[in-house]
């Protein structure tokens, strides 16, 4: 299992596991109950399957008949968290350009007058 940042974010990579999980954070489901949400085979949800379950995202059971998927939302904390980071960059940044744009704002008034 490649659990940790890198197996999140492998996981996360594609948009399909993304939409995979959003289904998964509303009800466990089957593969056939995945594979019609999707335009794709159902080989090709499965191979998402293994790597949504390789990055600790979900763990797949056997019921009766069934091989049902849910979500581990844990190790996504990681990833929130590293993100975090990234965050506050933003947050500066952000601020920095909002104090620009005002300054360039009065000094367009004060052209106008």
């Amino acid at each position: 299992m490649n659990t940790g940042p890198q197996g999140v974010f492998r996981a996360l990579a594609d948009p399909t596991r993304r939409e995979i999980l959003v289904h998964l954070s509303r009800e466990s489901l089957a593969i056939a109950d995945i594979a019609s949400r999707f335009d794709i085979t159902r080989t090709a949800i499965n191979k998402h399957l293994a790597i949504l379950e390789e990055g600790g995202l979900i763990k797949r059971e056997v019921i009766g008949r069934e091989r049902r998927s849910s979500l581990v939302p844990a190790p996504l904390k990681s990833a929130f968290e590293w993100l975090g980071y990234f965050d506050q960059f933003w947050d500066g940044k952000l601020s920095d350009l909002q104090r620009e744009i005002a300054k360039e704002m009065q000094e367009e008034k004060g052209r106008k007058k």
